[in-house]
């Protein structure tokens, strides 16, 4: 029988790829590939975002499962209460409801995104 490696991985590792975020998304944003491909189901990313960034109202195909790593970060999903994430916090994000959310520290946010079906985000214009 054959398995896959064990993967491990920590935010601040400089063997970490960083790419570009959606073209909506705030001036440096990147997002780093933990595991698998992000054309596929199953792959776990992190997002970055530089301190004070407002993340505009988008909305992905895939549900998101998230952990803030570092910063403070404001999540709001349509018809719901405004979330304030701390790191170490959990939230889960159903699939293709719109939300915003804004990194509200002065440091930078990094998530931890796990999501079901391939990676996407489709920016709403208002």
């Amino acid at each position: 029988m054959s398995f896959e490696n064990s993967v491990s991985a920590n935010h601040a590792d400089k063997e970490l790829e960083w790419g570009p975020c959606p073209s909506f998304m705030p001036e440096g944003c990147n997002i780093a590939v933990l595991h698998g491909d992000p054309s596929k189901q199953n792959a776990d990313v992190l997002f970055k975002v530089n301190g004070k960034s407002d993340i505009p109202n988008h909305w992905h195909n895939s549900h998101e499962r998230m952990v803030l790593l570092t910063g403070k970060m404001k999540v709001t999903y349509k018809g719901e209460e405004t979330q304030t994430m701390q790191v170490g916090d959990y939230a889960y994000g159903p699939a293709k409801k719109p939300h915003t959310a804004k990194c509200v520290s002065k440091d930078p946010c990094i998530l931890y995104i796990g999501f079901g079906e391939p990676v996407d985000a489709f920016a709403i214009e208002e």
